[in-house]
């Protein structure tokens, strides 16, 4: 979602930017072609974390009795399959090692999300089975793996740890996502994304069952490298806000925060505004600032 929001108000802007001399010359710094290829690297990083981290989740609540964990999970549509070893309906003993093969559906046709997106391939992920552990470290890997027809290579990691409990806020993860990998596209390009994301979830947490109540703060930075070896850095300087509940009202979910961008020389922000569910920001380069429609 948060990666889509920022290919359309790219786009969005850089429509604008062409009315200009200023703008003319801003736009070869972000052109819209890279906004796009950023869009559809960010966009790949999401949905693999979630389904990652969504994977490891459906372990620590089964071990918590919240629910029985099993090859097929309502954050994956049926035409993905799970194979754990040790095996579904095997117990679990502390310090064991766990695998989960993901497979997105067959190599010809893969596997379509909710959002749309298409995967094919296979995500193998593997942790330590810790139920009391305060902290986890949970790796995957891409095999033969493409995202929309994007061919993902690299390792990447999490390291998820439950925060202290304190009088105003239960203990609750924080999730640092760290990435380094390669996009390769269609036609033979190839993009380096080296970076983090720290996501804590600030409020839901304590309703496991209900989702819609969640919000999560996110934080990081990252770098993309372009097949030209020109980098551009991007960095989440006011801690961005995810509002699940947004999807009662067909809102875009990401509702505040700031993502400032770099790249020769030049810097841009994104805003996306104060909390409301809405679908509008600001985006501002140059000092000059533009109201621009985000979502759908």
């Amino acid at each position: 979602m948060k990666t889509k929001i920022l290919a359309l108000g790219f786009i969005a802007i850089l429509s604008i930017a062409s009315c200009s001399k200023d703008d003319k010359q801003t736009s070869s710094a972000f052109s819209t072609e890279e906004a796009k290829v950023n869009s559809k690297i960010d966009l790949a990083n999401d949905d693999v974390a979630d389904i990652v981290e969504g994977q490891f989740n459906d372990t620590q609540n089964s071990a918590a009795g919240r629910y029985s964990e099993a090859p097929a999970t309502s954050s994956l549509p049926a035409c993905a399959t799970v194979v754990r070893n040790p095996a579904f309906g095997t117990p679990l003993t502390p310090g064991t090692a766990v695998t989960k093969t993901i497979t997105f559906g067959d190599e010809t046709t893969g596997c379509t999300l909710a959002n749309g997106n298409v995967l094919k391939g296979t995500i193998i992920v593997t942790f330590t089975y810790q139920p009391e552990a305060t902290t986890h470290n949970i790796n995957y890997q891409f095999v033969n793996f493409y995202h929309n027809q994007i061919k993902l290579n690299g390792n990447k990691n999490f390291t998820r740890t439950m925060s202290e409990a304190t009088q105003q806020s239960p203990s609750h993860p924080i999730v640092v996502m760290n990435m380094q990998m390669t996009a390769e596209f269609p036609d033979g390009r190839i993009f380096t994304r080296i970076g983090t994301r720290t996501r804590e979830i600030i409020a839901g947490y304590d309703t496991p069952n209900i989702l819609l109540d969640n919000v999560y703060q996110v934080t990081g930075n990252w770098t993309t490298t372009f097949p030209n070896t020109t980098i551009q850095t991007s960095t989440i300087t006011t801690p961005l806000l995810v509002k699940i509940s947004c999807r009662e009202v067909n809102k875009p979910l990401l509702v505040q925060g700031i993502i400032t961008f770099q790249r020769n020389g030049n810097t841009a922000t994104l805003d996306y505004g104060t909390g409301e569910c809405d679908n509008l920001a600001i985006y501002t380069i140059n000092g000059n600032s533009y109201n621009i429609v985000i979502g759908n």
